[in-house]
């Protein structure tokens, strides 16, 4: 069994946009319905569990239904972070799924990821047991410790921007949810599931995402994923366009050779 678990707690502080911004409406609907979507018309997804802000629960479960997403068993309430939030989801699907299901931990506010992406995920998963999304870097990276000097600068060539989704079997990501859960110090400094297991020295394996798999955080965002989407339009439009004009130039070859 193949889940999408989608976190989507954030507040949209730096959107500033008076809503959290999964629910700002690009294009007539809400980022997220965008996000779930791609996991709902995808053919190898099985189930897909969102945890919100409590607040928004009755919202969200509403767009589940008004987009027919069919594939939502549960819209559940998040956490005090972003990891408790994934954890909460995480054990709903364990009270309900196989332990050997594959989970794709997504952030709600990434609507693009293609259906490539998500397919190699499931598979790498079950050739070496996770997949954490990754795009080779095309700029500089530099490393600072106080944000003023500049500490160091790894080679091009070794660094990659790290994006979701990032899958694993359901049982070894809740275990090594646990193994944080029990330390002092929790969650602190785990920004995602690839520094959770990381941090227990488990090999972590890569899986190419695609460009266009922005996180909406910033205005700036909002641009790029409009912009983003109207090149898909149009790149489906001039598709069928040149598919129409190849039937017609086929039809009339048939007439001519016909006569």
């Amino acid at each position: 069994m193949n889940i999408a678990i989608i976190f989507a707690g954030g507040s949209g502080v730096r959107m500033g946009a008076g809503v959290p911004k999964q629910f700002l409406e690009i294009n007539g609907k809400p980022i997220l319905i965008h996000t779930l979507q791609l996991f709902q018309y995808h053919d190898q997804i099985d189930a897909i569990y969102i945890s919100v802000l409590k607040d928004y629960i009755p919202y969200v479960e509403d767009l589940a239904n008004e987009y027919h997403l069919t594939k939502v068993k549960h819209v559940l309430a998040g956490g005090a972070t972003s990891q408790d939030s994934i954890y909460n989801a995480l054990k709903m699907a364990e009270s309900e799924c196989p332990e050997d299901s594959i989970v794709l931990i997504h952030d709600g506010v990434r609507p693009y990821v293609s259906y490539d992406v998500i397919a190699n995920n499931i598979a790498t998963v079950k050739k070496y047991g996770n997949a954490i999304t990754s795009t080779a870097c095309y700029e500089t990276i530099m490393i600072s410790e106080d944000g003023i000097e500049i500490d160091s600068v790894p080679p091009r060539k070794d660094t990659y921007s790290a994006q979701a989704p990032q899958s694993f079997y359901l049982k070894d990501i809740i275990a090594a949810h646990d193994v944080v859960r029990a330390t002092p110090t929790g969650y602190e400094g785990m920004v995602d599931a690839c520094t959770i297991i990381r941090s227990q020295n488990i090999v972590a394996h890569i899986v190419e995402g695609n460009r266009g798999n922005i996180k909406v955080t910033t205005p700036e965002d909002v641009y790029m994923f409009r912009a983003l989407l109207q090149y898909k339009e149009n790149e489906q439009a001039f598709g069928l366009g040149i598919t129409n004009k190849i039937d017609t130039r086929m039809s009339q070859y048939k007439k001519d050779n016909e006569k």
